[in-house]
């Protein structure tokens, strides 16, 4: 079985602070969700993820963009770097960072529910032909992706799985398992291409597209209701999972 090898000390110096364990539940309403995933190269992928997880054989990772005009803070769009993993037996994603373009969205999402965040631009553009989302920090770009020739898809058929967001808890370091539910009215699928990716901005170097697997944009509520669940990062999670009450 592949198990994480990833430094946890190195990892929990960028992780933010979670001021409790039990968030103010919020919707963002009619967003546009794009999801892109990728297999990624590297001779070291058990390194990005800490030890209570998984790899993935190829391992793989999703950008995720979320973009809406409503929600508590008003207009906000975030894009995240994920690395698809195992928590035990369940599909996760470890988050490695998320640029939000909101400060006041940004403080809720790390304060409250564990995203690693930085401050940046994130830019979502639908054309008749295509989808692309570029995000940028200051003035250097470190997404760019385009999504081609999308096609109809049911909305029951798009699935997003929930991250697990390395914080510093009230328990103390913890990968926190949050699980938004993705209500979809409208759904696409394409095919999916990155133009320009730098990992080091995100926060992991290693991270480095190859091959492109799938992608969809879909129009969706997207709520975040509560933290169910919390693990440690230093050992399995059929060791150290923990129910949040």
């Amino acid at each position: 079985m592949l198990i994480g090898a990833g430094n946890v000390a190195e990892m929990a110096a960028r992780a933010p602070v979670m001021r409790g364990l039990h968030p103010e539940p919020f919707v963002l309403a009619a967003a546009e969700v794009l999801q892109v995933t990728y297999e990624i190269t590297t001779a070291e992928h058990d390194l990005v993820l800490p030890p209570a997880l998984h790899p993935t054989d190829p391992p793989i990772a999703t950008w995720l963009l979320y973009r809406c005009l409503r929600s508590p803070w008003g207009p906000m769009a975030m894009a995240q770097t994920r690395i698809e993993c195992r928590s035990g037996l369940r599909l996760r994603a470890f988050q490695i960072s998320a640029v939000v373009d909101n400060a006041a969205a940004a403080a809720v999402l790390g304060a409250e529910w564990g995203y690693t965040t930085v401050a940046g631009e994130v830019l979502l553009h639908r054309y008749y032909d295509a989808i692309r989302g570029v995000v940028r920090v200051g003035s250097a770009k470190i997404l760019d992706v385009l999504v081609t020739d999308p096609d109809p898809l049911s909305p029951g058929d798009v699935h997003y799985v929930p991250n697990m967001n390395l914080a510093h808890t009230p328990r103390g370091l913890r990968l926190v398992q949050v699980e938004p539910k993705v209500d979809a009215r409208r759904a696409e699928r394409g095919r999916p291409r990155v133009v320009e990716f730098d990992g080091g901005a995100w926060g992991d170097r290693r991270v480095v597209p190859a091959y492109p697997v799938a992608a969809s944009l879909a129009v969706a509520d997207v709520a975040f209701s509560n933290i169910r669940f919390m693990c440690r990062p230093d050992v399995w999670a059929f060791e150290g999972t923990e129910a949040v009450k």
